[in-house]
Parts: C-alpha cells; sequence; structure tokens
C-alpha cells in the first residue's frame, strides 16, 4: 500500500457522504438527535455542530433559525463540560430531523464540502484535544446565541461551522481560522454596536428627548 493510501484511510468521510450514507439507510424516517450521534459515531460533537450551524447559515424563514440554535446551545454546552456524548432533553431529542431535511442539506453543503475538504487534514492535534474541545465548546455556546438573532445568525453560524469541521477532520490550522474569525466578528459586531449608540444618542440629542 503506497502512501496516498495510507492518507487516503487516515482522512475521515466527508460528512456530507456520511450523512448520505444515513439517509440511504433501512429504517425510520425521523431520526432522534440522539440516533443521529450515534450514527456519526467518533464525529458526534464535530458533525452536531456542523451540522446544526449549516442549517442556521443559510437564510431562513424568521424564527426557524431559533429552534436550530437551541441544539447548538445544548451541544457546546455538554462540550464545555466535558461530556463523553451528546444527551438531549426527551421533547427536543424526539422532534429529531427526518432523512429529506438531511437529503436537502446534504445537497446544499456538499459541493462545498468536495471543492475544500482536500485541504483539511489532522494537524496541530492539541487544537483538538479534549482541552481544546471543551474551550471550542466555550466559545461555541456562545455563538450560538448569537445565531438566534434574525438576519445577523448567518454569520456566528458560519464561525462555527468551521469549529464543527475542525473536529471533524482534526484539523488544529482551521481551529486557529475559526478563532480568527470568531474575534474578527466580534470586533465588527462591538463596533457596529458602539457606532448604532451613538448614533441614536445623536438622534436623540437633536431630538431633545
Amino acid at each position: 500500500m503506497d502512501s496516498n493510501d495510507h492518507r487516503r484511510q487516515d482522512r475521515p468521510l466527508p460528512l456530507s457522504q456520511r450523512l448520505a450514507e444515513i439517509v440511504e439507510e433501512d429504517g425510520a424516517d425521523r431520526l432522534s438527535f440522539s440516533e443521529l450521534a450515534t450514527q456519526l459515531h467518533s464525529r458526534a460533537w464535530g458533525g452536531l455542530l456542523a451540522i446544526f450551524a449549516a442549517i442556521n447559515a443559510i437564510p431562513l424563514p424568521p424564527g426557524v433559525n431559533i429552534f436550530f440554535a437551541i441544539p447548538l446551545l445544548i451541544v457546546s454546552a455538554q462540550m464545555a463540560f466535558g461530556r463523553a456524548s451528546p444527551w438531549f432533553p426527551s421533547r427536543i431529542d424526539r422532534r429529531g430531523v427526518t432523512k429529506e431535511e438531511l437529503r436537502r442539506l446534504v445537497a446544499k453543503i456538499q459541493w462545498v464540502e468536495v471543492r475544500v475538504e482536500r485541504m483539511f487534514k489532522p494537524r496541530l492535534a492539541t487544537l483538538t484535544g479534549p482541552t481544546a474541545t471543551r474551550l471550542i465548546g466555550i466559545a461555541c455556546f456562545v455563538l450560538a446565541w448569537l445565531t438566534m438573532l434574525p438576519i445577523v445568525h448567518v454569520a456566528p453560524a458560519a464561525v462555527i461551522l468551521l469549529f464543527g469541521l475542525a473536529l471533524i477532520y482534526r484539523d488544529g490550522a482551521l481551529v486557529i481560522a475559526a478563532a480568527t474569525a470568531a474575534v474578527i466578528g466580534a470586533i465588527i459586531a462591538a463596533f457596529l454596536i458602539a457606532s448604532g449608540a451613538v448614533a441614536i444618542g445623536y438622534v436623540a440629542r437633536r431630538l431633545g428627548l
């Protein structure tokens, strides 16, 4: 077996491909979130982050982003506390996700993943180890609250998606990229909030309020 074969074996199956396999498997049309986590095997944390974030990273009808932000909060909080495997409240777990919803998600992310997944590879292992995973969970928990906001939910969801892919591919360089994006996003958000506050104060003074 040559070195290229070894590299292919070391690389995890692309998330979109694993989801496509889950969709084609026999069984009920609706999967609980716990069942989905089991199907993702050792990539449950990164896979769940990526799935929920990918859904939130696309334009959604008002209110829908909140539903998928809740599982993000649950998953990231458990990561932060160092749980070995994901757990969901029974009511949310039963709602789960249908295979048709997964099929639509695969159609949206597969073409992107196919083009970029060759850049991802196991490296800087410390940045995807147990301690780093807990820190990633804290960062994603904060970002998950922001995904509840209308319109602006896309940006924090995209950063969570990067963190999820980093865990799936055990790519520490991608963790650095995601963290950088999160810091830049926080700076921009703070600037916009401050600018908005100044503008509101100026208008209020002009109106004598």
